[in-house]
């Protein structure tokens, strides 16, 4: 039987040759879970693009996603598209020929929001457009959406039952007022949708709507609502498409005594949605009856963890709609649910 000799020399070489090849496969993989840096590779850069940051809504998920992702070790390109949907769209190629390994949107609306998606698909990159879906799926993403239609049906629920006591009691129909957003954008339209709900199934205790435009915009908001109420002095019940805009309703109800407390004579039913620290405090004041809440940081915490599974599995375009079903703060239930409101968490760190 022949022994066949061992030179250490090639053994060595072999090994060699082996553990080299073992670290660059090991290279390729990404480990860990979502929000976890992967083993051997270059570190994740996610790029945030948002259309603005004009509200408090804005700014709180601004603050979530971008502190969350920096203590996940991941790298944050910002990119603020200042309310210009063409100039975001150039953002996100500009990032995306970067090298970019995903990207979470806030869009400017929800037609440029399809446009942008169908950019990233093009390009293998994964996508996550946070609470302004796009119009329509036929590019696939991952999505957090707010039920904004039915999340206002319950704030003005307890609007329209504070308005049938005073229907009760005067015998005098209610007139309501709707600050209406950008009814281009998809949320704006379910707000609006949610109030009409509820004033046609108690169209009994209510005159016809009287409809004011903001465009999402503040001083288009003042404009338009100092109109509406000089041709229509006798609305007694308001509802805002954003509680940003209380500042502007305040403007307006001040100087013609109906900017008052619940109890108080000349007070407005008042309500609106978002849930952000001033519709807090207005609600502890009394001023506010209702607000429609959006659960900003489950949102957030679900669109980034979605994102991140699906840049770690080497998903290039990720399709998921995830529901926010949100809930209305009321002062019937303040006592109990305050704390689960994202304005007034973020009010109690003041």
């Amino acid at each position: 039987m022949l022994e066949a000799k061992i030179d250490m020399k090639d053994v060595i070489k072999y090994v060699s040759m082996i553990v080299l090849v073992m670290v660059a496969l090991g290279g390729c993989k990404k480990g860990g879970g979502p929000g976890e840096k992967p083993t051997g590779t270059e570190q994740i850069t996610i790029c945030f693009a948002f259309q603005d940051l004009e509200t408090g809504f804005w700014i709180a998920a601004h603050k979530a996603i971008t502190q969350t992702l920096k203590e996940r070790g991941i790298k944050v390109l910002e990119r603020n598209g200042n309310e210009d949907a063409n100039r975001q769209l150039e953002q996100i190629k500009d990032a995306i020929a970067q090298g970019i390994d995903g990207v979470i949107l806030i869009p400017q609306d929800g037609e440029s929001a399809v446009t942008i998606v169908g950019v990233c698909n093009r390009a293998g990159v994964p996508i996550g457009v946070f609470n302004r879906p796009p119009t329509n799926r036929s590019n696939p993403t991952l999505a957090v959406v707010a039920d904004n239609e039915k999340i206002t049906e319950q704030a003005v629920a307890y609007m329209a039952e504070e308005a049938r006591k005073k229907f009760e009691k005067t015998g005098k129909k209610v007139t309501p007022l709707i600050v209406c957003g950008d009814l281009g954008d998809r949320n704006a339209v379910a707000r609006r949708q949610g109030f009409m709900n509820v004033i046609e199934k108690n169209h009994d205790i209510f005159n016809p709507v009287v409809e004011v435009a903001s465009k999402w915009d503040a001083s288009t908001c003042l404009a338009n609502l100092e109109a509406g109420l000089q041709a229509n002095p006798n609305v007694d019940l308001v509802f805002t498409s954003s509680d940003f805009l209380y500042p502007q309703v305040r403007a307006v109800l001040e100087p013609i005594g109906k900017w008052t407390k619940r109890g108080e004579d000349g007070h407005v039913i008042l309500g609106g949605i978002d849930g952000d620290t001033e519709a807090c405090r207005l609600m502890q004041e009394g001023y506010v009856d209702a607000t429609g809440v959006q659960d900003l940081f489950f949102e957030a915490k679900v669109l980034m963890d979605a994102l991140l599974e699906a840049v770690g599995a080497g998903q290039k375009a990720p399709e998921k709609w995830i529901d926010d079903p949100g809930f209305a703060l009321t002062q019937g239930n303040i006592g109990e649910r305050q704390a689960d409101m994202w304005g007034c968490k973020l009010l109690g760190e003041k």
